[in-house]
C-alpha cells in the first residue's frame, strides 16, 4: 500500500489593506515625482529670461516705470470723474477691499470717488494712499514692435544678416562634409594624429587669432566687406567635421562597396549613398551653423565697423539697445524679432535635429 507524502501548503499573505497599497504606491512615485519636481524647476530658471523677455516687449514705457506694476502686460484701470481720468486703487475697507479712484493724494489721508456710487461725490479716506495697490487689467500693446521696426530697419538687418549666413552655412556644409567623409572612409597616413591636431583647434578662442587675421584681411582689403565672415566657412571647422566624421562612422560600409561593385567612384558614392544616409547629422550641423552665424556679434563688429548698411542683426541690435536703453519694451521688442526665424527653422526641423544630436546611425 502507498502513502502520498502531503506537502504543507504555504499560508497566504492576508491582502494588502488601502492605506497600505497607497504608502507602497506613494513610495515607488516618491522617486520619479522629485525628478519631474526638480527638472519643472529647472525648466522654470532656464526660461526665466525668456519669459521677461517676452512680458516687458508687450509692456507700454508708462508701465515699466510704474510703481507696484504687475510682471505681465497690463494697463492702469482709470475712472472718467468731471472730464478726469482717475486711477483706480485697491482700498481695505471694514466692509472688504474696494475699488476706488484717487481724487487727491496727501500724506496721510486721501480724496477718493465711488465709480460704483459717483452721485456720493468726494470723500476722505485715512491712509497712506502710497502703499495701496493700483487697479492693472491685462492689456499688451503692440507699438514696442512697430516702433522698433522702423527705428531699427529690421529689413535691411534681415537681409544682411541673411546672406551673411546662408552662404556662410552652405560653405560650411560643402567643406565639412568632405574632410569628415575623408577622415571617416579613406586610409589616409597620419589620419588620426591630424584629426587630433584639427579637434585641438576647438580649444583655441577666437579672440586669440582675431588680430592676426585683421591685419591678414586688411592686407588684402577685405575688412569693411562680408568676405572675412563668409570665405573662412568654405575651409571647415572642427566641430562640425567631428560631428559629421562622427555620424558617417556609423554608416554602414558594405553600402559603399556595394555602391563600389556597381562601378560608382567616391564622389558618386558620398553624393548617393553617404549624405542620404547623414540628413539628420547634416540637419543638426545646418542648424548649429546658422544660428552661431545669425547670433555671431563680435567678428562682424570688428570688420564691418563704420558700415552701419552691412552691419548684420546682432550688431544692429546692439547699437540701438546702447541708445535707447530706456526704453526696455522696444529693447525686448527687438529681441524677440530677432529670435523669430530661427526659432521657426528649429521648430520645423526639430526631429531631423534631435536625431542628428543624439547620432543614432543607420539600422541594418
Amino acid at each position: 500500500m502507498t502513502t502520498l507524502s502531503q506537502t504543507p501548503s504555504m499560508p497566504l499573505k492576508p491582502p494588502l489593506s488601502l492605506s497600505e497599497r497607497f504608502v507602497k504606491g506613494f513610495r515607488k512615485a516618491v522617486p520619479t515625482i522629485l525628478i519631474t519636481t526638480l527638472g519643472f524647476v529647472l525648466m522654470l530658471v532656464f526660461l526665466m529670461p525668456l519669459g521677461y523677455m517676452l512680458t516687458t516687449a508687450f509692456k507700454s514705457d508708462d508701465q515699466a516705470s510704474a510703481q507696484n506694476a504687475p510682471l505681465w502686460p497690463a494697463k492702469a484701470v482709470t475712472f472718467n470723474y468731471n472730464g478726469q481720468d482717475l486711477p483706480l486703487y485697491e482700498v481695505p475697507t471694514e466692509n472688504g477691499i474696494k475699488q476706488w479712484a484717487l481724487v487727491k493724494g496727501y500724506r496721510e489721508d486721501s480724496d477718493f470717488v465711488d465709480p460704483e456710487h459717483p452721485e456720493n461725490g468726494i470723500f476722505n479716506w485715512k491712509g497712506r494712499y502710497r502703499t495701496l495697490d493700483p487697479v492693472y487689467v491685462f492689456s499688451p500693446t503692440m507699438e514696442n514692435f512697430q516702433m522698433a521696426w522702423d527705428q531699427v530697419n529690421f529689413a535691411l538687418l534681415f537681409r544682411n544678416t541673411f546672406i551673411i549666413a546662408g552662404l556662410s552655412t552652405i560653405g560650411t556644409l560643402l567643406s565639412c562634409i568632405l574632410v569628415a567623409y575623408g577622415f571617416a572612409r579613406f586610409p589616409i597616413p597620419g589620419k588620426n594624429i591630424l584629426f587630433i591636431v584639427l579637434i585641438s583647434t576647438i580649444v583655441l578662442p577666437a579672440q586669440a587669432t582675431i588680430i592676426p587675421l585683421y591685419l591678414l584681411f586688411t592686407k588684402i582689403g577685405w575688412t569693411g566687406t562680408w568676405l572675412p565672415l563668409i570665405v573662412p566657412a568654405f575651409f571647415a571647422n572642427a566641430y562640425d567635421v567631428f560631428l559629421l566624421r562622427q555620424y558617417l562612422m556609423s554608416v554602414p560600409k558594405e553600402l559603399d562597396e556595394a555602391a563600389m561593385i556597381d562601378g560608382a567612384g567616391p564622389l558618386r558614392i558620398l553624393w548617393s549613398v553617404i549624405i542620404p544616409q547623414a540628413i539628420p547629422a547634416i540637419t543638426a550641423v545646418t542648424l548649429f551653423h546658422f544660428f552661431w552665424s545669425w547670433n555671431e556679434y563680435f567678428t562682424p563688429l570688428v570688420y564691418l565697423v563704420g558700415k552701419d548698411n552691412l552691419y548684420p542683426i546682432s550688431v544692429g541690435i546692439g547699437s540701438y539697445f546702447g541708445t535707447f536703453n530706456v526704453y526696455p519694451g522696444r529693447a525686448m521688442a527687438t529681441a524677440v524679432l530677432a529670435i523669430l526665424l530661427p526659432a521657426l527653422m528649429f521648430f520645423l526641423a526639430q526631429r531631423q535635429f534631435m536625431q542628428g544630436i543624439v547620432i543614432t546611425g543607420v539600422e541594418k
